[in-house]
């Protein structure tokens, strides 16, 4: 091979000392592209169980360890934070219409509606129940109705996506290198602030109990900057599953009777249950 046949193929290739030039996949052409594999994304991703090391919020304060995280498309979600000893130290549910909370270390409650606030109970950032179920799989929820652009970055292999509704204006940067569709960080904007943001890294591929193949991220930074939140999430391989059976008991914390609400009010009235282990 010539010096200048070496060239052209090192300057395609990303070669040192060369300008990368991925080409865009006929897939990425218009937003109406994106949005419809997004869609399929989630709809071929009904459930999810792992194992997380998360920082998350305890009262007032700041904690980091191990959580396990789990939800459904039905708007179902449930974390159980554990002490070092493995003993739980909050346990959180929506079944899709109503939370609980229960911090086992203050020895208080919260319950109420299942809706964003929840969801922002334990970590601070406020995600709608169903939307965190997304996200935690790399597969952001996007604007009803929405137009936008798609620019391509054929330097670095990545779609660049405008969207645009009533909702606001959503960017997207998708990694659709070889073949991949990759969200590398997704943001909402809503009257000029930002509602929310993602980042994902250290993509890795999961095989679900049909064996069918789905790229996930090893990591999730969650911000929420009106709430002062930043949030770093590392998904563990072990023992992760997508598309399992969970039965809606999964999604039910019942509060040990007489408790009282976290921050002060009345008891709650319900029946008493022992402390759970990891679900």
């Amino acid at each position: 091979m010539n010096r200048v046949a070496l060239l052209a193929v090192c300057l395609l290739a990303g070669c040192p000392g060369g300008k990368a030039n991925f080409p865009k996949p006929p897939a990425l052409e218009t937003v109406k592209d994106v949005v419809a594999k997004l869609d399929e994304a989630r709809k071929v991703r009904t459930s999810f169980k792992v194992q997380t090391q998360m920082d998350y919020w305890l009262g007032k304060d700041r904690a980091k360890g191990t959580v396990w995280v789990m939800g459904t498309a039905q708007r179902q979600v449930r974390f159980n934070a554990l002490k070092p000893s493995g003993d739980v130290l909050i346990d959180m549910a929506c079944d899709g219409a109503n939370f609980t909370y229960v911090d086992f270390q203050n020895n208080c409650q919260i319950a109420g509606p299942c809706n964003k606030s929840s969801i922002g109970a334990l970590l601070r950032v406020e995600l709608e129940p169903d939307d965190f179920h997304h996200l935690a799989q790399g597969t952001p929820p996007t604007l009803e109705g929405a137009t936008g652009t798609v620019t391509w970055d054929a330097s670095k292999g990545y779609a660049r996506v405008t969207l645009t509704g009533e909702g606001g204006t959503q960017n997207l940067v998708i990694d659709a290198r070889e073949n991949r569709f990759d969200v590398l960080s997704a943001e909402l904007v809503k009257d000029g602030k930002t509602v929310w943001s993602v980042e994902n890294t250290d993509f890795r591929t999961v095989a679900d109990a049909k064996q069918v193949s789905h790229r996930v991220p090893g990591k999730t930074r969650f911000k929420s900057p009106q709430q002062q939140a930043d949030l770093l999430v590392e998904w563990k391989d072990e023992e992760r599953a997508i598309n399992l059976p969970l039965e809606p008991a999964k999604f039910s914390v019942p509060i040990p009777a007489g408790l009282a609400a976290c921050g002060g009010g009345t008891a709650a009235n319900l029946q008493t249950s022992p402390a759970p282990k990891s679900p």
